[in-house]
Order: C-alpha cells, then sequence, then structure tokens
C-alpha cells in the first residue's frame, strides 16, 4: 500500500516504516499477508495493526530523534522497532508475559539496543522512568488514563492513543498535548482496536 497517498506524509516517519521488516513479526501462518493493510492476529488474542494505523499514529506523535517514549502494549513488536528507529529510547510494556519474550528475541535479532522493557500494568505506565516526551498507547482505553497524562512531560507533552468502547465499533485516536499541567485533547481518526485492559494476566488468560 501506498502509505504516502493515504496519508503518511513524515519523511521519517516512511524511511522507519521501510526499515522494519513487518514479515518478522508476523505470525508463520499470516506470512503471505505480512504487507497487506490489515491488521493480523498474534498469540494471546492481540493483534499487529495494519500497516496504515501505525505510520498515522506514529506520525501525530511528532517525534523528535532526542526524545524518550513510552509504549503501553508492546504486542509482537512491531510498533516498538519503528518507534525505536525515531527516539533515542523507548520504554515499551506488555502485560502478556509470553509476548514480551517473543518481541524481546525479536528485538535481539535485530539488534535494537535502545528499547526497554517491562511485564505489568499498561495502564499505570512506568513512573520509575517518568516523565515521558511522547507516549503511544496501542490498546483502547475507555477512557484518557489518568496515570499516563500524569507521566506525560509538561513541556509539550505528546500521548496519542485510541479511546472507546471495548466492542471496537466506536474508537477514535486522540492526541493530547500537554503544557504545564493542563492539556487538550483532539480527535485525528476512527480505528478499531483490541481494549486496554487492566492488571497482569494469570496464566489461565493466556
Amino acid at each position: 500500500m501506498d502509505l504516502r497517498n493515504a496519508g503518511v506524509t513524515d519523511t521519517r516517519v516512511l524511511a522507519a516504516i521501510e526499515r522494519i521488516p513487518r514479515e518478522t513479526f508476523v505470525e508463520e501462518a499470516f506470512l503471505d499477508q505480512a504487507y497487506a493493510n490489515q491488521a493480523l492476529p498474534i498469540n494471546c488474542g492481540q493483534t499487529i495493526s495494519q500497516p496504515l494505523v501505525v505510520g498515522l499514529m506514529t506520525q501525530a506523535l511528532e517525534l523528535g530523534d532526542r526524545q524518550k517514549v513510552l509504549e503501553v502494549g508492546t504486542g509482537s513488536g512491531y510498533q516498538t522497532a519503528i518507534l525505536s528507529k525515531l527516539a533515542r529510547r523507548v520504554y515499551t510494556i506488555e502485560r502478556h508475559r509470553d509476548l514480551m519474550a517473543d518481541a524481546e528475541q525479536r528485538f535481539k535479532a535485530l539488534k535494537f539496543h535502545n528499547i526497554t522493557t517491562m511485564v505489568g500494568d499498561g495502564y499505570k505506565g512506568w513512573g520509575a522512568q517518568a516523565p515521558f516526551d511522547r507516549i503511544l498507547v496501542t490498546a483502547a482505553a475507555r477512557i484518557v488514563p489518568p496515570d499516563l497524562v500524569a507521566q506525560l512531560s509538561d513541556e509539550g507533552g505528546i500521548m496519542v492513543l485510541p479511546v472507546g468502547d471495548s466492542s471496537g465499533l466506536q474508537q477514535e485516536v486522540i492526541r493530547v498535548r500537554k503544557d504545564g499541567k493542563q492539556f487538550k485533547s483532539e480527535r485525528l481518526f476512527p480505528v478499531r482496536f483490541v481494549p486496554l485492559v487492566q492488571g497482569v494476566p494469570q496464566e489461565s488468560e493466556k
């Protein structure tokens, strides 16, 4: 798919996407669809987002190469890998231990050295590493999580996340801009994401 004609015009974002082999992050059964513009299933009932959504959400972050980024929802690690090409440091949280283990193997194989991982509750963020210049959430929250807003830099921090109901029928990507203790949000485009779930799953939830 021509991402540029579909709205991804940031040349740094396009270059990062071109440099990441998406097939590395796709389950073997779906390798023939690795570059199709569609979401694909991965383990633990999660998905790898379609390339256009990845591109648009990454572009909305307005990333600089000296910035520190928090990603909530590592999943396959595909979005993480793209962020790692654009930011100084990426901190990524995943609630499913199995998904994180697989993602970490991919990061190692591709020799990414600026990604720090944690298995935990992404809804609570990563307070020990805050503040973050940018935060990207890759699952849909019912409301903007207050802990994540608190961990966003007061000096021009930006968070991009899908917000809406868990059915996926009414979700929109929202961009939050923070200035001091105030923040404002804007709606960007409709999406359909898996829900952002609080807590870390028990073994029986996998």
